[in-house]
C-alpha cells in the first residue's frame, strides 16, 4: 500500500517509494560491519527502502527532495535495485516532472541523485536544483559529468542554511558527505542519510561504514536528533521501511 501524505506547517509531504531491496554484492556487508556497535537483533539482511519526498506548499509550489536510483544504466546500477519508479510515484500523487519547481538533492550519492538526469537530459526541466557548495566541490568527476553539468543553469549552489521556499529550509549537515544537507519544514526534518538505520536512533554514535567522515557524521546526527526530540518533532528518512518517525514522545 502506498505511504500516506501528512501536512506539516501548511506543507503537504508525500513519501515516494522509488525502490525496495538489499544492497548489491559489490558493497553489501553484514549489518554488524556496516553499523559497528549497533544492536541489530537476529536479521543480518538490510532491506533498504529508497524514499524521495514531494513537498507542496499552500500556494501549490512543489519541491522534490532527492531523485532516487534512476534508470537501469544509472550510477546506482552496480549496487541498488534499479530502475527506480519515481516517475510513476509522482504520477500517483498527480504531479508531472515539468510541474516540479525545485529539486533538493541531499547529497550526490547515486541512490539520491541518479534520477535527476536521464539520457543526458534533465528530468525536471523547469526546476531549480539545489546543492551545497561543499558537495559540488568534492564530488567525483563522473558524478559531475552525469548529474550536475547536464543540469546547466538549473543548478543553484548554496552555502549552509538557505530557504527553498518560505517555510521550507535547507540545513548543511556534513559527515556522510561534505555537503550533505537536510530539509526542515516546521517540526519535520527530512534527514537524507544523516540517519540510515533505526539502530542510530537508539545510539547516534553508531557509525556507518560508508560515511565519508564517520566521527563528524555521528556528531551531526546526535545534534540533529537532539534538536528534533526537544521539539517533539518528526523525521522523514530515506531508507527506513516507514517514512515518518516521531521523536520525543
Amino acid at each position: 500500500m502506498p505511504h500516506q501524505p501528512i501536512t506539516v506547517a501548511g506543507v503537504e509531504v508525500f513519501p515516494l517509494c522509488d525502490a525496495v531491496g538489499p544492497m548489491g554484492d559489490t558493497i553489501r556487508r553484514p549489518l554488524p560491519e556496516m553499523f559497528p556497535g549497533g544492536c541489530h537483533g537476529e536479521s543480518d539482511e538490510w532491506v533498504l527502502h529508497f524514499h524521495c519526498y514531494l513537498l507542496r506548499d499552500a500556494a501549490g509550489r512543489t519541491v522534490l527532495v532527492d531523485t532516487g536510483v534512476g534508470p537501469e544504466d544509472s550510477l546506482a546500477s552496480s549496487w541498488a535495485p534499479v530502475p527506480g519508479v519515481l516517475g510513476a510515484e509522482l504520477a500517483r500523487v498527480g504531479v508531472t516532472p515539468g510541474e516540479i519547481d525545485a529539486v533538493v538533492v541531499t547529497h550526490l550519492h547515486s541512490d539520491h541523485a541518479s534520477g535527476a538526469v536521464v539520457g543526458g537530459a534533465p528530468v525536471f526541466p523547469n526546476a531549480r536544483h539545489l546543492f551545497q557548495r561543499a558537495e559540488i566541490d568534492t564530488a567525483a568527476e563522473e558524478v559531475l559529468a552525469r548529474v550536475v553539468r547536464p543540469l546547466g543553469e538549473r543548478v543553484q549552489v548554496v552555502d549552509g542554511r538557505a530557504d527553498v521556499l518560505p517555510g521550507i529550509r535547507l540545513l548543511h549537515t556534513p559527515g556522510h558527505t561534505p555537503g550533505h544537507q537536510v530539509v526542515q519544514v516546521g517540526d519535520l526534518v527530512l534527514t537524507g542519510d544523516v540517519v540510515l538505520h533505526p539502530v542510530q536512533l537508539a545510539d547516534p554514535a553508531v557509525h556507518y561504514m560508508y560515511d565519508d567522515d564517520p566521527a563528524l557524521a555521528a556528531v551531526t546526527r546526535a545534534e540533529l536528533l537532539e534538536r528534533v526530540r526537544a521539539e517533539r518533532g518528526m523525521i522523514a528518512t530515506a531508507h527506513f521501511a516507514e517514512p515518518f518517525t516521531r521523536l520525543g514522545g
